[in-house]
């Protein structure tokens, strides 16, 4: 299905909602808008299979700007709205944009963007600033017809740049027309149950795959699709109350932080509306799940991918309930768990999560880290670690790149860290290996502290004792640090490469 379908058959649902404000876009608004801006591409000279970008914070006008340019055959690539001028100008050249879409609201980060990439048009939102040119004016002056050679376009979204520069996933482009069978539709209908009388809560930034496209496959199915503006918990009860909101996709950071409200104020928002939830992004710990579940009853599902799509994993409450910790069973292809050479190892034996015959991708102006992603039976991986049971079933250890090698063992963070997650003074934390002359690399937890004035020796002593016991003592923390907040991207993602390299750089003398 297609957005344009239900503007023939119920242009006046609600396509979109935006939480706060609750300013509305109807379906027929939708397929308008989205049909003006396929114009103004074509009217900009933008043909089948070129690139724009796109930088927005969450604003009613993001879903016209993607549906527009998928329905005129284009890639479109969505900004961070967190990013520097650096890392937003290297995407805008990297993807190879012809034009920018932003927001005044940037304002000087905006204008250093196009003068760091030259040659780059941009297309103002809510205002305009030198150079750019009003969106609102070249939109509203095109026809709100179709383009005469409509067809399929596809997101290319970049990697959240925890191990360097951000890659850009190029997945092929579709054939044929924009009205197509799309995977995550199917997903959302056959496995979460999504149809035309769903409303779906996006509580997370529309520039990460997961919520653009879990959001897209919404509007595909013609439900509506009600966005916060920004992340905050309680807020997000609320809506959840106001809206009725059906189904909703999530990640761990919220669920913590939903399980962090007192009690009684969760107790204040009627959920019964509720009927089908989802998370992904970052391993969830097994205790805080389990609250979730405690809290809100076995509706929770989980499923495991990346932005490369290569291959999906899918588990459903009942599943999970029988084999806690585990993130399901492959949708497509066959998984396959590899020792480093790649080659497959037995079951329950930890090694690189590969997948044979998944969905082809590739990185874009990146041949080599292309090549990088195969094994020599063509198999591919994102870097993940982990296992599966004798039935298939998969577990997650870690980041490959985020492993310790302390005495010559290695030791996965992701452990450590799901331990400390569930120490009462603890918000979020953050553990990885720093140089050490004697073991290679020494353990060490940087801890956010959910308040600030316990931060100090006395708690790093009484968290390293709560530890005693409950973990071994070689994947214990032999440095405790505190930090009023941990760099983690909106959509859960930690940036542990940006405190990793500082430890590092300090021991080099930098």
């Amino acid at each position: 299905m297609h957005p344009t379908v239900h503007a023939e058959s119920q242009p006046d649902h609600p396509a979109l909602i935006m939480a706060g404000s609750s300013a509305t876009m109807s379906y027929g608004e939708l397929d308008r808008r989205s049909n003006q801006v396929a114009q103004l591409l074509r009217a900009r000279g933008l043909k089948r299979g070129q690139a724009v970008a796109i930088m927005l914070k969450n604003v009613i006008e993001y879903f016209e700007l993607a549906w527009g340019c998928q329905r005129a055959g284009l890639y479109y690539t969505c900004l961070s709205s967190q990013l520097s001028v650096d890392e937003a100008s290297y995407i805008v050249r990297d993807c190879g944009a012809l034009l920018f879409f932003t927001d005044a609201g940037f304002g000087d980060l905006a204008t250093e963007i196009l003068a760091n990439a030259p040659g780059v048009p941009g297309l103002m939102l809510h205002g305009v600033l030198p150079p750019y040119t009003s969106y609102e004016a070249e939109r509203d002056a095109q026809p709100a017809t179709r383009i005469a050679d409509e067809s399929a376009g596809t997101d290319m979204l970049y990697s959240s740049g925890t191990t360097g520069r951000p890659k850009g996933v190029k997945p092929p482009l579709p054939e044929g027309a924009p009205v197509q069978p799309n995977k995550v539709a199917e997903i959302s209908r056959d496995l979460y149950g999504m149809g035309p009388d769903s409303v779906y809560l996006c509580p997370a930034p529309l520039y990460h795959s997961a919520p653009l496209r879990f959001s897209m496959a919404v509007h595909r199915l013609g439900g509506t699709c009600v966005v916060m503006e920004r992340f905050d918990a309680e807020e997000a009860l609320h809506y959840i109350e106001k809206y009725k909101i059906t189904h909703a996709q999530w990640v761990p950071t919220h669920f913590i932080r939903l399980l962090k409200l007192p009690e009684d104020v969760r107790a204040q928002y009627d959920l019964s509306s509720l009927q089908t939830i989802w998370h992904a992004a970052a391993p969830c710990p097994v205790q805080v799940k389990q609250a979730m579940f405690d809290w809100l009853g076995p509706i929770i599902h989980e499923y495991y991918g990346g932005t490369e799509m290569n291959g999906l994993t899918v588990i459903n409450p009942q599943e999970w309930l029988a084999r806690p910790g585990s993130v399901g069973r492959l949708l497509w292809g066959t998984l396959r768990i590899c020792d480093e050479n790649g080659e497959p190892v037995p079951a329950r034996t930890e090694g690189g999560i590969y997948v044979e015959n998944g969905m082809p991708f590739e990185y874009h102006n990146d041949p080599e880290k292309t090549a990088s992603t195969k094994n020599k039976y063509g198999w591919t991986t994102i870097g993940d670690i982990g296992w599966v049971d004798e039935d298939g079933w998969l577990y997650l250890t870690d980041r490959k790149s985020f492993m310790i090698i302390s005495g010559g063992v290695n030791i996965y963070p992701q452990e450590i860290e799901n331990l400390m997650t569930q120490h009462p003074k603890i918000t979020d934390v953050a553990v990885f290996g720093a140089p050490d002359e004697e073991m290679g690399e020494r353990v060490v937890a940087v801890v956010q502290p959910d308040n600030w004035d316990d931060a100090g020796p006395e708690l790093a002593a009484e968290i390293t004792e709560w530890m005693q016991g409950k973990i071994s003592r070689l994947k214990q923390p032999r440095q405790i640090d505190f930090e009023r907040e941990l760099p983690r991207h909106q959509t859960g993602k930690l940036y542990k490469r940006l405190l990793r390299d500082r430890y590092w750089a300090a021991a080099k003398g930098g």
